[in-house]
């Protein structure tokens, strides 16, 4: 269970958080949506522990997350995987090798910066890429690969982390309907198939409908709205959005093309 409670962040006189609390049961894919500016990344860069609260605290089984420091921390930044919109790949590097630095918080440094990943670390990494189609280009370099490929590569970086929770930051803002589609089926394999807990930031309304299990909408910086899907009603929407929900919202959802039918939820399995 994740839990956060009076989450606040202040940037000078801005609040972009403002006294956020929710519970997050494990094996959830939760959708975060919002116009931009409404505190989406903010919330997942503190529960990351990337930005530091102004007041609040994240609890995750038991454990305050906003109290930790050194190397507990380290640690859970391992256990609390980020994806972000602009991939944060290594370019010049191949793609295995940055897979595998999503190991580096299992071995020690010095094996890390010397690249010296074990037989398990490499066929954990190359499991990792042929469950995404992306097996074929390990050898390449990260910078030669279209936006949908980089962003595939680093939720595999993110899956070998052994994570329990994954933080998705708008990982399809920059990407076509086709890459949309297959980054959105990616993060849902992950959570159907491990019951990795998956939150991510949202703008498309389809999208979010169509992914995830409940919604988790901020305004200004506050909680406005947390429920299922089919709860978010038109008047939600505006509230959310403003003149940009009939933007966000299309009217036939099953047309959009970078969305899929949700298939029956399979129980989570360990990982």
């Amino acid at each position: 269970m994740l839990r956060i409670s009076g989450l606040t962040k202040t940037f000078g006189s801005v609040r972009a958080l403002d006294d956020v609390s929710l519970d997050v049961p494990a094996g959830q894919i939760v959708g975060i949506i919002g116009r931009s500016g409404a505190g989406k990344s903010t919330m997942l860069r503190l529960i990351n522990r990337l930005n530091e609260p102004t007041a609040g605290s994240v609890v995750y089984e038991g454990t305050d997350v906003t109290a930790l420091r050194g190397r507990d921390l380290r640690a859970w930044r391992a256990r609390c995987a980020m994806i972000f919109q602009q991939f944060n790949l290594v370019d010049r590097l191949d793609v295995m090798t940055n897979v595998l630095l999503g190991r580096a918080n299992h071995v020690s440094p010095a094996l890390a910066m010397l690249k010296l990943w074990s037989a398990q670390d490499r066929a954990m990494a190359m499991t990792a890429l042929e469950m995404f189609d992306m097996g074929r280009l390990a050898a390449q370099r990260a910078g030669t690969l279209s936006g949908g490929q980089q962003q595939r590569v680093a939720i595999c970086r993110a899956l070998v982390q052994e994570p329990d929770l994954i933080l998705a930051d708008e990982p399809v803002a920059s990407l076509d309907p086709r890459n949309t589609r297959l980054v959105m089926d990616a993060l849902r394999t992950i959570n159907r198939e491990f019951g990795i807990t998956v939150l991510v930031n949202l703008h498309s309304l389809d999208l979010a409908r169509h992914y995830c299990d409940r919604l988790v909408g901020l305004a200004a910086g506050r909680l406005v709205f947390d429920g299922p899907p089919v709860a978010l009603t038109d008047a939600v929407s505006r509230e959310l959005y403003g003149l940009e929900a009939d933007e966000v919202t299309d009217a036939d959802p099953a047309a959009d093309p970078r969305v899929t039918p949700l298939p029956a939820r399979r129980s989570a399995g360990a990982h």
